[in-house]
């Protein structure tokens, strides 16, 4: 799903407009960019969590020229599921030859 369609099913969803529904997704990414941005953490119980990570610099193979490069430390975006989402989607989804399908 991307962010349209996912506006879409908001929309659906809430009765909001569109573009009610669009404001509404905006200010929650927002907000989320925000508190990651002062290295704080969002915690969605039930959810999961958005936080910030530091990766320490690293040296890896180029895979065309098979030379090491050298990777600079940064910071980086993760989530971690939380428990609820974790055991919904176990029980909603199985895996397949070629993927993920429903059960």
């Amino acid at each position: 799903m991307n962010k349209g369609e996912f506006i879409d099913r908001l929309s659906d969803k809430t009765g909001l407009t569109k573009k009610e529904a669009r404001g509404l997704l905006d200010s929650v990414l927002g907000l989320i960019q925000d508190t990651l941005l002062r290295g704080e953490d969002v915690k969605l119980v039930g959810f999961g969590k958005f936080a910030v990570r530091a990766r320490k610099a690293s040296s890896r193979i180029n895979p065309q020229t098979k030379r090491p490069i050298q990777v600079a430390a940064k910071v980086v975006p993760v989530f971690k599921p939380g428990k609820e989402l974790k055991r919904q989607v176990d029980k909603t989804l199985k895996v397949t030859g070629s993927g993920v399908a429903r059960k």
